[in-house]
């Protein structure tokens, strides 16, 4: 089951609720100045819009759905939602775009509802269980299942949801069209990665086309994406043995929540592999950025030394994104080129890795989430240590690392719900774990703390040397940093985490979100030497800006688009 507020919702009506709940959230349609404070009436599409909600933290709108009238008349959304894509102020093109986009959204949220199991509860599951069951998705976007260019059949086969465990292929591709940064020898490094057995059979493999390791590296490919490419740009590759397919590797892989992310299904304390993929989801395009690719480990050690440097960081660590591999050719610009984040890998370290005894973890959002009893996931820990306790404690572990991390460091990160991971004890959070860096850490030269620790990101990747200011790692502005860590930590993740403790206790949100600015407050008197720092944040201004998701995809904006918001953090 999904958020409060969309149990039970078909999927057509979630995808609109939550279409009208960015629409008003961003501006996009203006509410008329006669709207109650508990109904909200606006024109688009020449059609007069009413419909009864409340807006909660940072002006996050939350829609009852059947209270929508349009001109005056209670439609059934299910049959005329099609009509209220029409009526969006955008261009014929980019809705016939987001019709595809929310016609897969709906079709397969509705697989999903017809061929998975009814778990009355996900409370006992493991972390990598979760992974697959949290099959609710983005709680704010309305494409949160469009993987444009899946089918039925793809997505039974390779979506997390389904739990279907599946086999990697694996291609050789030439020195001179390739680019890698690995921990150890090329050799060494796949001999441990995939044991001698496996690594022998690739190696057979290539040698039957007269050629050794001398000439070529080892480069895995998701199945669904060998099907996308192989008759495609890749042919010209394969036709001159520039690449070579050497075959399905033994090794079982599951998708996780991202999907293009995957678990080593028989040994979870073996890597997570990040690979590529041609879909577009919520309002992200899944392959990978080359130019992050091979930095990935940079970034990973950048962070890693940071946090064990600083003793108040204990209560974070990262997913160390480890080695990373990608096709390459001179021919293409890395950072324009759309074919070489096509073909690419990242090894992260699995959570498993990172448990001590007596711990275990689930992805953050699970918080956030209602299961099928009716009852949040979190209810039974709420009531072995009282809301209170548990709430005040959630707070610490989540906010202050990652607070501390971007004040006194000047590193911002981006925690949204699936790249955060809290670890408990029987339920009591203890710590958070963090991941997915390699294109979303950033820092600003007059805010970052110490500037000498900042990779070299053009060593790896030259084209880097004289990058635009915002369009990778360093930021133009601490503006953007704090956008950055209140977006994904405040705005899109605990502002659900607070519309569900609202709903179901005796909490308002703004009584929850009092906590967080208390929480503030007692690091801001801990750290007298960082006044001036938070002060340049900003971070307790009446409004302050977010970025506008739904915006960008009805301009079809290559550049982010952003908007103000009210700040319930404000003094």
């Amino acid at each position: 089951m999904p958020l409060p507020n969309c149990e039970q919702l078909p999927p057509e009506i979630r995808v609109i609720k939550q279409l009208l709940e960015s629409l008003l959230f961003e501006k996009l349609v203006e509410p008329s100045p006669s709207s109650l404070t508990d109904e909200f009436l606006w024109m688009m599409g020449n059609r007069e819009y009413r419909v009864k909600g409340s807006i909660g933290a940072f002006g996050r709108y939350r829609l009852m759905m059947n209270s929508l009238k349009i001109n005056g008349r209670s439609i059934d959304v299910s049959s005329e939602w099609l009509t209220i894509i029409d009526d969006l102020p955008t261009t014929a093109s980019i809705k016939k775009a987001l019709t595809e986009e929310f016609l897969q959204t709906a079709q397969l949220s509705r697989w999903n509802v017809q061929h998975l199991p009814k778990r009355l509860s996900r409370r006992s599951s493991s972390y990598s269980e979760l992974e697959n069951q949290l099959d609710e998705g983005h709680p704010y976007h309305p494409s949160f299942k469009a993987r444009t260019g899946f089918s039925e059949a793809d997505h039974r086969a390779f979506g997390p949801e389904a739990g279907n465990v599946f086999n990697l292929y694996w291609l050789a591709v030439r020195h001179s069209y390739f680019k890698q940064t690995l921990p150890v020898e090329q050799t060494h490094f796949w001999l441990n990665e995939l044991g001698h057995g496996q690594w022998s059979r690739l190696s057979g493999a290539l040698n039957a086309h007269d050629a050794t390791w001398d000439d070529y590296a080892l480069l895995p490919i998701h199945p669904w994406q060998w099907q996308q490419l192989k008759d495609g740009w890749l042919a010209k590759y394969l036709a001159t043995k520039d690449i070579i397919f050497l075959g399905i590797g033994s090794d079982k892989y599951v998708a996780t929540q991202s999907v293009r992310t995957l678990l080593n299904k028989e040994s979870p304390l073996h890597p997570n592999i990040k690979l590529p993929m041609n879909m577009v989801n919520t309002s992200s395009h899944r392959n990978l950025a080359a130019h992050s690719v091979c930095l990935a480990p940079m970034v990973s050690q950048w962070l890693e030394n940071t946090l064990h440097r600083d003793g108040e960081l204990g209560g974070i660590s990262i997913l160390n994104e480890y080695a990373g591999a990608r096709f390459s050719d001179d021919s293409l610009d890395v950072t324009s080129s759309t074919e070489l984040g096509q073909l690419a890998v990242i090894f992260r370290e699995s959570v498993e890795l990172h448990l001590k005894e007596g711990e275990a973890a689930i992805p953050f959002n699970a918080i956030m989430m209602v299961e099928h009893d009716g009852l949040p996931f979190v209810t039974g820990w709420v009531e072995c240590y009282g809301l209170d306790a548990w709430l005040a404690q959630l707070i610490e572990v989540t906010v202050t690392p990652i607070w501390h991390l971007l004040v006194k460091h000047g590193i911002g990160i981006e925690p949204h719900g699936q790249n955060m991971v809290l670890v408990h004890r029987d339920g009591w959070p203890e710590r958070i774990i963090v991941r997915d860096f390699h294109e979303s850490v950033e820092y600003n030269a007059a805010f970052i703390r110490d500037a000498d620790a900042v990779p070299n990101f053009a060593e790896i990747e030259p084209s880097l040397s004289d990058a635009p200011l915002d369009d990778y790692y360093a930021m133009s502005s601490i503006e953007l940093l704090r956008e950055l860590v209140m977006d994904t930590l405040f705005i899109y993740n605990l502002a659900d985490v607070s519309h569900l403790i609202s709903t179901f206790y005796p909490l308002p949100e703004h009584e929850f979100w009092r906590r967080v600015s208390h929480k503030l407050d007692e690091y801001e008197k801990e750290h007298p030497e960082l006044a001036e720092r938070l002060s340049l944040l900003g971070y307790r201004a009446p409004e302050i800006l977010t970025e506008s998701l739904m915006t960008r995809k009805l301009k079809a904006s290559s550049a982010e688009c952003h908007h103000y918001i009210p700040n319930p953090l404000s003094i």
